[in-house]
């Protein structure tokens, strides 16, 4: 395992700074304040930490809408601070990953503010911009991934700009080789100042169709109530990202990145990532990346994991990463179990991520076994939630402060947070759970301590086993090493007989392997080693 790059297998441990942990007690978390906490992110056995993102920004989408790429948010605090922060967990062997927003800035960077003024200015054409309709009208159907059109009318140009989320967040022309080789800049900027490597914000959004195609519908027999439940989900984004010719952005973030030694980068893929770029060859496009299946599911039945890896085994070279949740997503005990799962399905959910085939992208609080917040439409901060409430409330219930443990605030700040501290994490404080053997948050480090152990585990194949419903079954392979994962996906204990056997590494739940055959109660998960 000595000359495997260090990605390979890991486990990434998302911090979403703003609700980690505040130093200075305006609120909102800091850079001081993670590292005041790198000794916890430590003691879970993580390779890595991934940021979110930490530049200057107006905040219309939470940092995803950055105005300098390099310097630090005041809120966050310094450069020097970043600095601290790199020291300090390096010292830990903790590797740190930034968040970068690449396809698009905010509309209020200089290089847009720029653009926008004339037709015939040095930055012109780093944006997208294109002539309305006669009628005024945007110059297609494209819809922008918050809501309405996805394009916005500049008088000073008397053109539309593009912009794939909400209007604040115009598209970077990527087609440009200024712009470009501006975006790429970014990524040396940090990579020399000694970050290991980024998560890619929207990866498959980087090149648009020059010739601005309409998107085609989504076939009628496809659609599907989660096509119903957002406009843009109606058509198909083949112009407006997704395309093939994407893998050459791809290709050109990777050798940035690899004329820096042992430095790691990933996307994020929402669809059609095989088109795009997000499946590539082990030589090809960026080092992993994640698409959403596992991230939108929420049916407990093998399908949704069996799915997933049969779309990979067709890409059989590409090492993915692999997550359940992140600042994006129902937190995966709500979305698998509902407001009222335990601790009992949020522990079979661990077992299940770190047993997986890929790089591990664990988000805060789920070692501890977090469900998702209820919030009320005035405590909501998010525009997807400002959007579609009461329907949908946004992404606010996974982005409330880390509970620490049980002082006001659950110890996040000691003054108002940006987000309240949710009740439903009552009880599930790392303090309660630190030092208890039997918390969700200790089977988490135990998981990871084995799987850091296991060359199976961490870089080996991945296959099913044939086992009865409700039970999903695969062993993992490197060498010599043999692990057998066995989960109860249902609240029945159910037997299966089987002749597998031998060590358990980690167990939850009540498992009984005797006589040839093995009884796993709720929720149940068992790893073998054959």
């Amino acid at each position: 395992m000595t000359n495997t790059p260090w990605w390979r297998g890991a486990v990434v441990y998302q911090v979403y700074v703003r609700s980690f942990f505040d130093s200075d007690g305006d609120g909102h978390g800091d850079l001081p304040g993670l590292i005041a906490k790198l000794d916890y992110i430590q003691s879970l056995g993580v390779d890595a930490i991934w940021l979110s993102p930490i530049h200057p920004s107006p905040n219309r989408d939470w940092g995803y809408d950055v105005s300098d790429y390099e310097d630090v948010h005041p809120d966050y605090g310094t450069l020097a601070d970043f600095d601290a922060l790199l020291e300090a967990a390096h010292a830990r062997r903790i590797k740190v990953l930034l968040d970068e927003v690449l396809a698009h800035t905010s509309d209020e960077h200089p290089w847009f503010q720029e653009s926008l003024r004339s037709r015939d200015n040095a930055k012109a054409d780093w944006y997208v911009w294109a002539e309305p309709k006669d009628d005024g009208t945007p110059p297609n159907n494209w819809l922008a991934a918050f809501g309405g059109a996805a394009w916005s009318y500049q008088p000073a140009r008397r053109q539309h700009f593009h912009h794939r989320f909400l209007r604040q967040q115009p598209k970077l022309n990527w087609h440009n080789p200024d712009a470009r080789q501006a975006a790429l800049n970014v990524l040396d900027f940090w990579l020399t100042r000694g970050a290991d490597g980024f998560r890619l914000d929207t990866t498959n959004c980087y090149l648009h169709d020059p010739e601005l195609t309409d998107n085609p519908a989504e076939p009628a027999e496809s659609k599907t109530a989660w096509h119903w439940g957002h406009a843009p989900n109606l058509q198909r984004h083949l112009h407006d990202s997704n395309r093939p010719d994407n893998i050459e952005a791809m290709d050109a973030v990777r050798r940035t990145v690899e004329r820096h030694d042992d430095r790691f980068v990933f996307g994020e893929f929402f669809e059609e990532a095989a088109l795009s770029g997000g499946l590539a060859a082990p030589d090809a496009g960026l080092h992993s990346g994640y698409s959403f299946p596992l991230l939108i599911a929420s049916e407990l039945e093998r399908t949704f994991l069996q799915t997933h890896y049969q779309l990979l085994s067709e890409h059989a070279d590409h090492w993915p990463c692999v997550a359940f949740s992140n600042h994006d997503i129902v937190r995966t005990v709500t979305r698998f179990g509902g407001v009222n799962a335990g601790p009992e399905l949020a522990r079979l959910m661990l077992a299940l991520l770190l047993s997986l085939r890929g790089t591990i992208l664990l988000y805060q609080g789920e070692e501890l076994g977090l469900p998702e917040a209820d919030l009320t439409r005035d405590q909501l901060r998010d525009p997807m939630g400002d959007l579609y409430y009461p329907v949908a409330k946004g992404r606010d219930g996974c982005r409330t402060p880390m509970p620490w443990n049980e002082e006001q605030h659950f110890g996040f700040t000691t003054g108002s947070p940006w987000l309240p501290a949710a009740k439903e994490h009552v009880g599930l404080t790392v303090a309660e759970q630190d030092g208890d053997a039997g918390s969700t948050l200790a089977f988490s480090r135990l998981l990871m301590k084995v799987r850091r152990h296991s060359p199976a585990l961490r870089l080996g194949s991945l296959d099913f086993i044939e086992a009865p419903a409700p039970i999903l079954a695969f062993e993992r392979r490197e060498g010599g090493d043999h692990v057998a994962c066995l989960f109860n996906l249902s609240r029945e204990t159910v037997t299966w007989a089987t002749v597998l056997g031998g060590e358990a590494l980690a167990a939850t739940g009540e498992v009984r392997i005797k006589d040839g055959s093995v009884a796993l109660g709720p929720y149940a998960a068992v790893l073998l080693r054959l």
